[in-house]
């Protein structure tokens, strides 16, 4: 069993090994947190609503500038450096399938956006479990576009900040994500959970009292957004707009279209298009009343949302995987036997990763080392569990 009492960023300081790398024993250091994502999901794609929050694990970035705009940049968890020049390397935007494509890319957003950057050194390092759906590499992005803007000096604001690191996923690293993650690494508060409009991008600080806990649970499946999966599925939400604009002229995404104008003008869809257009549907209601209930102390409500939302994913957009499946299922079954369980469902982007839970503080780590024996007993492969409180979103900081 791999149990994890606390999702804590490390105490290691990058400036040691920025020191050891580079001689500058006075770096800045900026720190971006990775997500956990409560309900909500594959719907910021489709301009509705999510409902993240960010958490302990996090990206940090030692810097120092640099001369003749040359960019160094080591990577303490893959123990490699690339060097690339923000002079003549800068405009090659090809795609990799390497770690780095993330620093170039948020490199090649910020001087296309007009925001000219000074050379540097760089030390990665990252607690976030990679491949886990806990967005580390929008918490690599943030952490990297921090680091650039903050010895460039020039002024970009948080919003533009996620835009850009969006960006960089979608067009450098070839993922085609929405904005959440970028945007609740940016954005995050200690203490509640954010409702973001993907569209507007207005957001909302829902409170997450301390009476309550995260327990998010590693399958130890990884998986890969940027795997056809991923794409197809948005590019079947796509479809599913253009037939309903035959009907429905007026709707820009699957945002505009309500549960009863998908019933009656839908039943001519493909079945498997309008079962995906379902799951957006229905799943931006959910996080529409799952706000409501955070706001009324309504936990035990929440948690049925949160199932509901599994469920819809499982059945209707058909991105969960069995180990998904059976997490969520032993907390169900723990649920029943202790109350303070609220809810439990797949977190991120699917087909792996892990699970999120709502738990009652006092019994959270009960839960956790039951559910881990549980999942090992029942699988043969230990699994990691994270209790966790939302966190603060980007910042500069000397830890």
């Amino acid at each position: 069993m791999r149990f994890h009492g606390s999702c804590m960023p490390s105490t290691d300081d990058p400036a040691a090994c920025f020191g050891r790398m580079f001689g500058d024993k006075r770096p800045r250091i900026f720190r971006a947190p990775g997500r956990v994502n409560l309900i909500g999901e594959h719907t910021d794609y489709n301009e509705g609503f999510v409902m993240p929050a960010a958490i302990g694990f996090e990206a940090r970035v030692a810097v120092a500038p640099a001369a003749d705009r040359a960019i160094q940049v080591h990577s303490r968890n893959y123990a490699e450096t690339v060097c690339f020049s923000l002079e003549k390397d800068i405009a090659d935007d090809r795609r990799r399938n390497h770690w780095s494509d993330y620093v170039r890319g948020v490199c090649v957003m910020l001087e296309r956006s007009g925001h000219r950057l000074s050379g540097a050194n760089l030390v990665i390092d990252s607690t976030v479990p990679i491949g886990a759906g806990l967005s580390s590499s929008a918490a690599l992005e943030v952490a990297t576009a921090m680091a650039m803007i903050g010895i460039s000096d020039v002024r970009v604001d948080r919003t533009e900040i996620a835009l850009l690191c969006q960006r960089a996923e979608n067009e450098i690293v070839g993922t085609r994500s929405g904005i959440m993650d970028q945007f609740i690494s940016c954005y995050g508060r200690a203490g509640h959970a954010l409702l973001l409009d993907c569209r507007s991008l207005e957001k909302t600080y829902e409170p997450l009292p301390g009476r309550v806990q995260l327990v998010i649970c590693n399958t130890m499946v990884r998986h890969e957004l940027a795997s056809g999966e991923y794409s197809l599925r948005r590019s079947q939400c796509e479809t599913g707009v253009l037939e309903l604009k035959k009907e429905l002229p007026d709707i820009k995404s699957l945002r505009d279209v309500s549960e009863g104008q998908l019933y009656l003008h839908g039943q001519h869809l493909d079945p498997l298009i309008y079962r995906r257009c379902r799951h957006v549907i229905t799943e931006n209601a959910r996080v529409l009343a799952a706000a409501r209930a955070l706001r009324n102390a309504d936990f035990a409500g929440f948690g049925r949302l949160m199932v509901e939302s599994h469920r819809s994913l499982r059945d209707d957009f058909e991105v969960s995987a069995k180990e998904l499946d059976l997490m969520v299922d032993l907390a169900l079954g723990i649920a029943r036997e202790s109350p303070g369980v609220f809810g439990a469902r797949m977190t991120g982007g699917g087909f792996g990763g892990c699970t999120i839970n709502l738990v009652e503080s006092g019994i959270a780590h009960d839960f956790a080392r039951t559910i881990s024996r549980q999942y090992e007993s029942n699988t043969g492969t230990p699994c990691s569990v994270y209790i966790c409180a939302p966190a603060d979103g980007a910042s500069e900081t000397r830890v």
